[in-house]
């Protein structure tokens, strides 16, 4: 700890730890796997950046956050710390390099997102690394009961002790106490090694206000207007309301811009920089942004539309005040947003009749077999995410088992002649690459090798080839790329019944769309919970706040609760429910599915109706103001009639 204090002000530029940061440092350097969960902006970074320094090895950092990575990379290499990432945005150079980085040893800390595991070349690199720390960041995303799930993170406790990672540091700003379990069982974490500092933050004024949809706009400019200037974050659900808004306020003179995730990369970026370096912006935003961004001076949070989640309320507020000044988080209460955020929770189920035939297609395979996620979401109407979550699901019951994914297609272009690559190699290496070159197909530019032909003729492993050319391609001899990715599994076990495993996955999809309802409802119970809004809030993470916090809307306004405006009753419009259904059934491709169509009702995207151009039908979310379980149940009443 004397090293890590010197450290932490020689090289970070900080004269003491903040809470919890110390703790966590000494369970690290003493090799023990560590659980730190901090709110937003209680420095986690730090945790694994000064150990990392310390340690003979690289520290791999596994993050579903570009932004944080190139923000923190600036930071660090500014610092003098030998820091890298790999991600999407990179090139072909720049990877290559990264790579080389890797394997040298030079490397103290390597950012890359959690689907890199997918990519053998990354996977056969880090097998032959000395790895000292796996540190995962956002780690709730393991757990089913988490705001923010994601399969691929199951898997990760398998890759940290596949690569032989000397201890595991998971992090997270929003675990309630279940996930936080989950958390422990899934890296092997004891729980004498959790550490868990407050969420509550005395600079915050936590407001929320009732408000009817047509007068959301007035509202919104009037508070813009009507307060001392400072960076302003304004959140949205949609990426249309986030360019609609940003578009209305800059008409009014004021500094706003929209930032959404179909937003061009490069745009992305011009906006975070104009924040980053502003005093007085106004980004309108989803929730990607935010996420990673260090700006210690931000003023104002305003949420337009209801967040989804306590967990993405609390983070998102969390991104104000950093510098422990008086900053203000508002919401805007209106109860007209419930049903578009109840829909996105209700699109991502998918039908029955989907996973039964997933489920058959999975067992009708022998041995070892090999898909593509996105020709199984296209074929079966189930979003990517999804179809992973099932698979994970039965992975975990036992019947299959993942192996390691592969690359289906590799094309490289050579940057010299190959008798100037074969010169550079002797004896058997050299026999070798001239075998694997005779098994190439020439198109325009690029070379394109089939693996499967190539090993089965060579009689070699794949994985050998796939070095080979990884090699040439970092010594500046071929520029490789791969491309369709495929999962690998091993079936292990048949289930006796399909349809009874087709039951218990089904029913797993639709406990996982109740609780994303419920945790839109807990949303609600904050707005009008009569107590301490805060109290209340910090209690959802398993902190009991001693006493009202004293700057809550509750607080403030007398101890009254906040009286939410209803909204209109919801209707079914019928001359529009028989043109929609004569689109429907106007299709090349019959689609007997009840889900599909309240989906396409409701205007949510599937791989179905975005394939067969029903998504871009006129009478595509004509229904998007009712509930998508009331369109539902008619749909149904339609298929019983026999008439879909």
């Amino acid at each position: 700890m004397k090293r890590a204090q010197q450290l932490l002000s020689e090289t970070f530029g900080f004269n003491q730890f903040l809470p919890g940061q110390a703790e966590v440092i000494e369970h690290l350097l003493t090799g023990r796997s560590t659980l730190a969960i901090f709110p937003t902006g209680g420095g986690k970074s730090l945790c694994y950046q000064l150990p990392a320094l310390t340690f003979d090895g690289v520290t791999i950092v596994i993050s579903p956050l570009i932004a944080l990575m190139k923000d923190q990379i600036d930071v660090l290499k500014s610092q003098g710390v030998p820091a890298e990432r790999l991600d999407s945005t990179l090139s072909i150079d720049e990877t290559r390099s990264v790579m080389l980085a890797l394997r040298s040893g030079e490397l103290r800390l390597l950012y890359v997102a959690p689907e890199r595991f997918n990519n053998e070349r990354f996977l056969q690199a880090i097998m032959h690394t000395k790895v000292s720390m796996f540190a995962v960041d956002e780690a709730h995303c393991i757990s089913e009961w988490g705001h923010n799930f994601r399969p691929d993170y199951l898997k990760l406790a398998r890759f940290a002790r596949a690569c032989r990672a000397e201890r595991l540091f998971a992090l997270t700003a929003t675990a309630t106490p279940k996930v936080a379990k989950d958390i422990c069982e899934g890296f092997g974490i004891p729980d004498n090694c959790v550490v868990r500092t407050g969420f509550y933050r005395k600079n915050l004024t936590v407001l929320t206000t009732p408000i009817i949809a047509t007068d959301r706009d007035g509202l919104l400019l009037d508070k813009l207007k009507g307060r001392s200037v400072g960076p302003t974050i304004v959140y949205v659900t949609l990426q249309k309301t986030a360019e609609e808004v940003a578009a209305h306020l800059a008409s009014t003179g004021l500094p706003a811009r929209a930032y959404h995730a179909g937003m061009k990369d490069e745009q992305r970026t011009e906006v975070q920089d104009w924040f980053m370096n502003s005093n007085d912006g106004i980004v309108v935003a989803t929730i990607a942004f935010g996420m990673g961004i260090d700006k210690s001076n931000i003023r104002y949070i305003y949420h337009y539309n209801l967040p989804k989640s306590l967990e993405n309320f609390s983070q998102e507020i969390g991104r104000a005040g950093r510098d422990g000044e008086i900053s203000t988080c508002e919401m805007l209460i209106c109860l007209d947003d419930v049903c578009t955020l109840e829909n996105f929770a209700y699109g991502d189920t998918p039908s029955r009749n989907a996973i039964r035939d997933l489920v058959e297609e999975i067992f009708s395979f022998s041995g070892q077999f090999d898909v593509s996620l996105y020709e199984l979401s296209s074929r079966h109407d189930i979003r990517q995410l999804v179809i992973r979550t099932l698979l994970v699901q039965m992975v975990i019951s036992g019947y299959l088992q993942e192996l390691t994914p592969f690359y289906s297609r590799y094309q490289f272009q050579p940057l010299t002649s190959s008798s100037e690559i074969l010169s550079r190699f002797e004896n058997e290496r050299r026999q070798f690459l001239m075998a694997v070159f005779k098994h190439v197909h020439k198109a325009k530019t690029w070379f394109r090798i089939n693996l499967d032909e190539a090993t089965e003729a060579i009689d070699c492993s794949r994985d050998r080839i796939v070095r080979a050319l990884d090699y040439l391609a970092e010594q500046g001899l071929l520029e490789v790329r791969a491309e369709g990715v495929r999962n690998r599994f091993s079936i292990l076990r048949r289930p006796d019944d399909l349809d009874r495993l087709t039951d218990t996955l089904f029913q797993n999809t639709l406990e996982l769309e109740v609780r994303e309802i419920e945790r839109i409802e807990q949303v609600i119970k904050l707005a009008s919970h009569n107590g301490c809004q805060v109290a209340h809030l910090t209690a959802h993470f398993g902190e009991k706040l001693p006493h009202r916090c004293g700057h809550c809307s509750w607080c403030l306004n007398g101890h009254q609760p906040a009286r939410l405006i209803p909204t209109e009753p919801e209707t079914i419009d019928e001359k529009l429910w028989e043109q929609l259904l004569d689109a429907w059934q106007d299709q090349d491709e019959p689609i007997d599915d009840t889900r599909a169509l309240a989906r396409f009702g409701c205007g949510i995207t599937s791989p179905r109706l975005t394939r067969t151009g029903l998504s871009k039908h006129p009478l595509f979310g004509c229904f998007a103001h009712v509930q998508f379980k009331k369109v539902h149940r008619r749909a149904q009443t339609v298929a019983q009639d026999s008439i879909l």
